[in-house]
C-alpha cells in the first residue's frame, strides 16, 4: 500500500511538473507585444455641429384677392419671373342678390332725386329770366335779380351734385355685379396683379375655383405666391444640448442632398428664444442667411444640412484623438514618445480645440516626433490558408 502511493504521489509530480514546463514553453512561444508609432501632421481642425433643416425664400408673398367670385382666367405658371403690377388673374364676380338689390335701390333712390333736382332747376331757371328782363327794364331793384340769380345757381350746382351721385350709384352697382367699372382700369377688382417681383412659386388655384376675399374676418384665398429666390435662407432646427454651443453671426456651411459636390456659405442670424417638443426632445429654430455667390439655382423647399462652425484652426500640429491619454490622478493629457528602441517616454502636452477625431496640440512635442500607438489591436487569428 505504501509502495503503490508513493508511485502514484511521483506520478501527480511529474504530471504537475510536465504541466508547468508546457506553460511555460507556449508562454516563450507567444510573439513580444511590438508598438508602433506614428508621427504629428499640420491639419486644419474645424469643430462644428450639424442642424437639419430645408432652403426656404427670405420672403414669401401670398397673394390674396379683393373680392370674393370664381377664377375666370389665370395668366402665369409655377416658376415664371413677374414684376410688381403684373397681372396673375381674374377673378369673374357671382353677385350677391341682397347687395345687388341694396345698389339698385340706391340707383332709384337717386335718380328720385336727380329728377327733383331738375325741375327745381327749370322753375328756377324760368323765374331767373323773367327777373332778369324785368331788370333790364328797370322794374326790379338789383338786389331782387341778385337773389333770383343766386337761388338759380345754387340749384344748378344741386342739380351737378346729384346727378354725380348717380354716376356713384351706377358704378357701385357695376362693382357689385360685376367686380369692376368703366374707368377702374388695373385698379379693377376682378384683376388679381403681383404686389412684389419675383418668381412664382405656387399657383395652389385652377381656373373654375371659387376664391374668399382677404377681409378682417378671413385671410382669403391665396392666388399665388411670389419670392425673391434670389435671397434664401437656411430654416433648421438644433437640440437643446447644442444649443447653448451656438450663437448669433456664426458661419454655417450649407450642403443641400439635391446638388452634390457643392457647399453655401450662410451666416447665422437667428435662434428662437424659446424651444419646442418634438418627439421627446426639445428643439430651438434657427435660420441662417445664405451667401449665394455663383449662378446655382436652388429650389425653395430642398432639404439640407448646416454645418454651425464652432471654433476653426487652420495648419496646427495635430494628432490622432485616440493617441492621447490622461494621467488616473489629475487627469492631465500626455503622449509616450519613442526614445528608443520600444522604449518610450511620457510628454505632457497642452491640447487645443478636437474635432471628434483629430486634436490640437499647443505644446510639449515637435513634428518630428514619434508618438506610440498604445492602444493598437492584436490581429485577428488566421485559420488555415488564409
Amino acid at each position: 500500500m505504501k509502495k503503490t502511493g508513493t508511485i502514484i504521489i511521483l506520478v501527480g509530480i511529474l504530471l504537475l511538473f510536465g504541466i508547468a514546463m508546457f506553460w511555460l514553453w507556449s508562454k516563450n512561444a507567444e510573439d513580444p507585444i511590438v508598438y508602433t508609432t506614428e508621427k504629428p501632421s499640420v491639419e486644419n481642425i474645424v469643430k462644428k455641429t450639424v442642424a437639419t433643416g430645408s432652403i426656404v425664400p427670405k420672403e414669401e408673398v401670398l397673394i390674396k384677392p379683393n373680392i370674393s367670385g370664381i377664377i375666370d382666367e389665370i395668366f402665369v405658371e409655377a416658376g415664371d419671373i413677374v414684376e410688381s403690377g403684373d397681372l396673375i388673374a381674374r377673378v369673374k364676380v357671382v353677385p350677391n342678390v341682397s347687395s345687388l338689390s341694396s345698389a339698385q335701390n340706391s340707383i332709384n333712390s337717386v335718380r328720385t332725386q336727380v329728377e327733383t333736382a331738375r325741375l327745381a332747376l327749370e322753375n328756377q331757371k324760368s323765374i331767373y329770366n323773367r327777373q332778369k328782363e324785368l331788370f333790364e327794364k328797370g322794374v326790379i331793384s338789383a338786389n331782387e335779380f341778385d337773389t333770383a340769380q343766386s337761388a338759380y345757381d345754387q340749384a344748378e350746382q344741386r342739380y351737378k351734385q346729384e346727378k354725380v351721385g348717380l354716376n356713384g350709384a351706377l358704378q357701385n352697382y357695376d362693382i357689385v355685379k360685376t367686380g369692376t367699372s368703366r374707368g377702374l382700369g388695373a385698379s379693377a377688382n376682378t384683376e388679381i396683379r403681383a404686389t412684389v417681383s419675383g418668381m412664382i412659386l405656387d399657383v395652389p388655384v385652377k381656373t373654375g375655383n371659387q376664391v374668399i376675399e382677404s377681409n378682417n374676418f378671413n385671410d382669403g384665398t391665396t392666388i399665388a405666391t411670389i419670392a425673391d429666390v434670389d435671397k434664401m435662407i437656411f430654416e433648421g432646427k438644433v437640440d437643446e444640448s447644442e444649443v447653448g454651443k451656438i450663437k448669433e453671426n456664426l458661419p454655417l456651411e450649407i450642403t443641400v442632398g439635391a446638388i452634390e459636390n457643392k457647399k453655401f456659405d450662410a451666416v447665422l442670424d437667428y435662434i428662437a428664444p424659446k424651444g419646442v417638443s418634438e418627439n421627446g426632445a426639445i428643439q430651438f429654430e434657427i435660420k441662417g442667411t445664405l451667401k449665394k455667390g455663383d449662378t446655382t439655382f436652388i429650389r425653395a423647399g430642398l432639404s439640407a444640412n448646416a454645418s454651425i462652425i464652432l471654433a476653426r484652426a487652420d495648419s496646427v500640429l495635430t494628432v490622432k484623438e485616440g493617441l492621447v491619454q490622461y494621467d488616473a490622478k489629475t487627469q492631465a493629457p500626455y503622449l509616450e514618445i519613442m526614445t528608443g528602441d520600444q522604449k518610450f517616454e511620457r510628454k505632457d502636452i497642452e491640447l487645443g480645440i478636437s474635432d471628434g477625431i483629430n486634436v490640437e496640440v499647443k505644446s510639449g512635442i515637435s513634428k518630428e516626433a514619434e508618438i506610440k500607438v498604445w492602444n493598437q489591436l492584436k490581429e485577428a487569428p488566421k485559420f488555415g490558408n488564409q
